[in-house]
């Protein structure tokens, strides 16, 4: 256990594949962690194969640590809101939407989701793509506020909106204020993106920072020092754009204890201070 954990919340990528999320958070609370991003992923904690006891249960597993579930992710790999056929559309979508209402039910604060990828050999005209976009916002949306959670866009280099600026001028178009942005520090290293400018741009919307490292030959979530992202600009951007919540740790590595902890304590000795739970 370490002091450090404290400052920051965790991520569960890292576990998807070892442990199921009951187990996963008991054992990320053990390393001194209280705020989670869980991971939506088959045979770690898939809303299809959760019945609502099984919620419940998790819920309650949660609270009796004291802990929370910050946020719902998922890997957006696998689906696509953007994607050429409506068949695959709809089915992200009814996925989405199935995660948004456990989200409800989880008292979480926000679902990170993704603008949708493009086919990178012969990508459809932009504003196509930003129309699925839109019509996926259109469908979440009321699901999010009858649910009692929100929708917070993530930038993604895969993504057909990979730039902080460029998502933030199309959600403007689509105009809903409480939609939120999840900046994550790695995706905008490896488009080479200045981050405390781009903290800047998303200021209004950003609701969680994602911290891992990269470099910008080989897109990775490595533990910090691993990389290049140049960690030291980030506390003062966000204490100058106001932003409280704390940080998730997204790292993903074969030891994940080790790693997770190690980041912790290196991002701490950066700068990084421990803060209350927004």
């Amino acid at each position: 256990m370490t002091g450090n954990a404290a400052a920051f919340a965790c991520n569960t990528y890292a576990y998807t594949l070892s442990h199921r999320a009951e187990d996963c958070l008991a054992h990320l609370a053990d390393l001194g962690f209280d705020e989670f991003e869980l991971m939506m992923y088959p045979g770690h904690f898939w809303p299809p194969d959760a019945d609502a006891a099984a919620r419940r249960r998790l819920r309650q597993s949660v609270e009796a640590r004291g802990a929370r579930i910050v946020t719902l992710n998922m890997p957006n790999i696998d689906m696509n809101v953007a994607g050429a056929s409506a068949e695959m559309r709809r089915y992200t979508l009814d996925l989405l939407e199935g995660i948004v209402n456990l989200a409800g039910e989880l008292g979480t604060a926000g679902v990170v989701i993704g603008p949708g990828k493009a086919n990178p050999l012969f990508p459809a005209p932009r504003e196509r793509l930003t129309g699925y976009f839109f019509a996926a916002l259109e469908r979440l949306l009321p699901v999010a506020r009858k649910a009692g959670t929100a929708l917070w866009v993530e930038n993604m280099p895969f993504a057909f909106l990979p730039a902080i600026g460029e998502l933030m001028d199309v959600l403007a178009r689509f105009g809903a204020d409480e939609i939120g942005i999840v900046y994550d520090a790695a995706n905008g290293h490896f488009i080479a993106e200045d981050i405390a400018g781009a903290l800047r741009t998303c200021r209004s919307r950003l609701k969680l920072v994602h911290l891992s490292d990269t470099d910008q030959r080989q897109y990775k979530h490595a533990p910090v020092g691993v990389g290049t992202v140049p960690f030291a600009v980030i506390p003062a951007a966000l204490e100058a754009v106001g932003h409280r919540r704390r940080p998730v740790l997204e790292i993903i590595a074969e030891d994940a204890d080790r790693d997770i902890i190690a980041s912790a304590d290196r991002l701490v000795a950066t700068g990084f201070r421990q803060m209350a739970a927004a």
